[in-house]
C-alpha cells in the first residue's frame, strides 16, 4: 500500500468496498482485499481512500493506444486476422517478479497516464480506424473496473466488441458486473502451483481457477489461456500434464492454451530465456492431454502457431506469426475438408491486417 497522495483531479469514485469496524475501508475488488486508511492507496496503485469513500484514480486517462493484430492478445480463436484498438493504464494488482509491462503495471507516475480519452472517444476511433473490437491490455482491466465498463458500453453502442486481456484476479461480484460487458478473454494462467503464484506473482491460484471455470460455463465469453513458460519453475512435464488434465475436465478440450516463451525482464533479470523446444514439449504435452488448440508463443514457430482440425488434421489457420497464410474455415467455422466445428468466433474470411502495429493519439478522434 502507498501514501502518495491522490490529486482531486484523480478522484472517481468507485464501488466494490466497505468499512471496517477499525474505521478502514477494505476494497473488495479483488481477493488482496486491501485496507485502507484516509489517504492510503491499495498494491494496485490507482485505487485508493479519500475521506469516506474509494476512488479510482486513472478513469479516463491511458498509458498509450495502439492497433494490434488480434493474433498479439494472444487470440487465436476470435476474429482471426481483425485490427484490435489496444489500451491500458497504470498499475497492477499482482506483483510478478517477470512482468513484461512492468513500466506500466508498476508505474507510480502521473505522466504514464498522458493520454486522456473518454469511453466515447475511444469508441468512436476504434469505429474509424476499422477495429472490430477493443483490447483491455498492457495492465490488468480488472483495476479499471468502472472505466472499463464503460468504455465497453460505448463500443457496444457502435457494434465493437470487447476484449479483456487479465489474469483473473478478481472477486466473484466485480467480475460478474464487468464480464456482463466483455465478448472474448485471454486469461494468465500463470502456473499450476500454489507456491508459484505466492513466490512469483504475490498472488493465489484457486480464485483464477475460479474465474476460468466462470468465465466458460455461466457467461458467453469467447476464452483462451495463456501461460509464460518459465525455465525451472513451472515448465516440469508434471506440471503441463496437469494443468492440461485440468483445463479438458473442467473447462472443456476446445478452449485454446498458449504457451509463450519468457525473457528475462525486471526482477528476473538472471532467469534463463524459455528455449523454443521447451514451448513446443508443453504443446504436445497439452495435445497429448485432450487439449484441442494449444499454441507456442513469442517464437517464430509457424507449426506450432497455425490451427488444425482436431478431427482430421487438416490445417485450418496457417500462420507466420501474426500473418495469415493458410484459411481453410467455411464462413461459420467449420473444416473445409471433413465438417468438423473449430471452436471459436468467426465471421466471414480472416482479415488481413497481419503483423502491423500502429501506435495512435486519439485526440483527433472526437465524438461522432
Amino acid at each position: 500500500m502507498s501514501d502518495i497522495p491522490i490529486s482531486k483531479e484523480e478522484q472517481h469514485p468507485v464501488g466494490y468496498w466497505h468499512r471496517l469496524d477499525d474505521g478502514r475501508l477494505q476494497c473488495d475488488l479483488c481477493p488482496r482485499l486491501c485496507k485502507l486508511h484516509d489517504g492510503q492507496r491499495g498494491l494496485c496503485f490507482v485505487r485508493g481512500r479519500v475521506g469516506e469513500t474509494m476512488v479510482l484514480t486513472s478513469y479516463g486517462r491511458s498509458s498509450g493506444f495502439c492497433i494490434d493484430p488480434i493474433e498479439k492478445k494472444p487470440l487465436n480463436h476470435y476474429l482471426p486476422g481483425s485490427p484490435i484498438l489496444s489500451f491500458g493504464t497504470a498499475g497492477c494488482n499482482l506483483a510478478c517478479k517477470y512482468c513484461q509491462n512492468w513500466d506500466i503495471s508498476r508505474s507510480r507516475e502521473f505522466d504514464t497516464l498522458a493520454d486522456a480519452a473518454s469511453a466515447e472517444t475511444i469508441a468512436n476511433a476504434a469505429v474509424s480506424l476499422d477495429c472490430r473490437s477493443v483490447a483491455y491490455t498492457y495492465n490488468d482491466p480488472v483495476i479499471f473496473h468502472e472505466y472499463a465498463i464503460d468504455v465497453a458500453k460505448a463500443c457496444h453502442a457502435k457494434g465493437v466488441k470487447s476484449v479483456a486481456v487479465t489474469a483473473g484476479y478478481v472477486n466473484p461480484e466485480p467480475r460478474k458486473a464487468f464480464y456482463a460487458h466483455m465478448d472474448a478473454a485471454n486469461v494468465d494462467l500463470k502456473s499450476f502451483t500454489e507456491a508459484f503464484y505466492h513466490k512469483v506473482t504475490g498472488g493465489h491460484l484457486a480464485p483464477v481457477l475460479d474465474t476460468l471455470q466462470y468465465l466458460v460455463h455461466e457467461v458467453k465469453v469467447w476464452v483462451e489461456l495463456t501461460t509464460l513458460v518459465v525455465p525451472g519453475m513451472n515448465d516440469t512435464d508434471e506440471e503441463i500434464r496437469q494443468m492440461s488434465k485440468w483445463v479438458v475436465a473442467n473447462l472443456g478440450p476446445q478452449v485454446p492454451m498458449h504457451f509463450t516463451a519468457f525473457h528475462p525482464d525486471w526482477k528476473m533479470l538472471a532467469q534463463p530465456a524459455t528455449p523454443p523446444a521447451s514451448l513446443t514439449r508443453a504443446r504436445r504435452l497439452a495435445m497429448d492431454n485432450g487439449v484441442r488448440y494449444a499454441y507456442t508463443g513469442n517464437v517464430h514457430d509457424s507449426a506450432g502457431g497455425s490451427t488444425y482440425c482436431h478431427q482430421c488434421g487438416e490445417m485450418l489457420i496457417g500462420r507466420d506469426w501474426y500473418v495469415i497464410t493458410a484459411w481453410n474455415l467455411t464462413d461459420d467455422g467449420l473444416c473445409k475438408k471433413c465438417g468438423t466445428v473449430c471452436a471459436g468466433v468467426f465471421d466471414g474470411p480472416a482479415g488481413d491486417w497481419g503483423a502491423k502495429r500502429l501506435p495512435i493519439r486519439l485526440k483527433n478522434y472526437t465524438v461522432a
